[in-house]
């Protein structure tokens, strides 16, 4: 009596197909942002470039820019004054850790109707 078995070699060849094509894809469908991580410099004795500008965000609606204490109201006239005849419309964003994102987001936005072109984010923790 003959026996009736399937034949599996074409099935094989047919995962091993599907197999390759998965490997060459599953590489190109990264998802995620592109960020640039800050390069940590050694601190110069002269302390921070005065180039640099730094906007420190902190609870009720208070922000420094340099050091000098603003009202969140007045931020987008200050910021427009200071970046009108700078060359580099780079701004550095250091927040409360207690804060909401939402106000560290509200800040990037004014920054941009200011004009400024690039944010960076000061990784550090940060409480009053």
């Amino acid at each position: 009596m003959a026996k009736a078995e399937p034949n599996v070699v074409p099935l094989c060849d047919v995962l091993l197909v599907l197999l390759i094509i998965f490997m060459v894809i599953t590489p190109m469908v990264q998802m995620g942002i592109d960020a640039k991580l800050p390069e940590v410099q050694a601190e110069s004795k002269g302390g921070q470039d005065p180039n640099v500008i730094v906007l420190t965000v902190k609870k009720n609606d208070q922000v420094e820019i340099q050091r000098n204490p603003l009202e969140l109201r007045v931020l987008l006239e200050e910021l427009r004054r200071l970046y009108a005849a700078r060359q580099d419309k780079t701004i550095f964003i250091r927040a409360d850790a207690k804060l909401p994102f939402s106000k560290v987001m509200e800040v990037m936005d004014i920054c941009k109707g200011a004009g400024v072109e690039t944010l960076a984010i000061i990784p550090e923790k940060f409480e009053e």
